[in-house]
This record gives structure tokens, C-alpha cells and sequence, in this order.
């Protein structure tokens, strides 16, 4: 009885062995293929999943700030062709009057320069 207990045994080691074994070989395998597969990929010149994600959430904010400037662009619209109406109800030459002394005024009272081009610099 003592002896079948001992193949038994033996047979159990063996099998136990083999298992180790060919989880270990299985483990190599795996490691070989992923390092073949990393170099294939490699020669494809792929983006890091990380990479990607970054440059998604860039072109999110890029995208959203275009939004915001096209509204605002849209609104400074509206208000510059609500203004424009009340600027024709003036008259031409009230608005121009009113040009000259406020451009002459923010220049300090500086006379324009000649044109002519036959008064002496001084």
C-alpha cells in the first residue's frame, strides 16, 4: 500500500512540474509575442494612448473657445449694426464738424502738415 501511495505521489510531482512548466512557458510566449507586436506597432508611428488624450482635451478647449469668440463676434455684430442707424440719422455735416474739433482737439491743436512742399522746414 505504502508503494502506490509513493507512485502516487511521484506522479503528482511530475504533474505539478509540468503545470509550473508550461504556465512558465506560456508566460515566455506571451512576452516574446508582446515584444514582436511592440516593435511592429513601433514602425507604424503610433500616439501613446496618454498622447491622444491630451491632444483630445486641447482640441475640446480649442473647440469651445472658438465657440465663445464666435458668439461674442456675433454679438459685437448686432451691436455695431444697431449703432450704425443712429450714426445716419445725424447729419453729414453736424458728424463732420464734430470729427474735425474732436481730432483737433485730441492732437493738441497741431495743424496738419503742408502739402505743398514749397514752405521752408523750420
Amino acid at each position: 500500500m505504502q508503494s502506490q501511495n509513493r507512485v502516487f505521489e511521484d506522479l503528482s510531482k511530475v504533474a505539478t512540474s509540468a503545470m509550473g512548466t508550461m504556465a512558465g512557458v506560456g508566460r515566455e510566449v506571451e512576452t516574446m509575442i508582446r515584444g514582436r507586436v511592440r516593435e511592429l506597432v513601433g514602425g507604424f508611428d503610433m500616439v501613446d494612448r496618454d498622447e491622444f488624450e491630451a491632444v483630445k482635451a486641447m482640441a475640446a478647449t480649442a473647440r469651445a473657445d472658438a465657440e465663445a469668440l464666435k458668439a461674442e463676434l456675433t454679438e459685437l455684430r448686432a451691436m455695431m449694426a444697431s449703432a450704425q442707424p443712429a450714426a445716419a440719422a445725424t447729419s453729414g455735416a453736424a458728424a463732420a464738424t464734430a470729427a474735425s474739433a474732436a481730432g483737433s482737439a485730441a492732437l493738441g491743436d497741431i495743424p496738419p502738415p503742408d502739402t505743398g512742399g514749397s514752405a521752408p522746414i523750420v
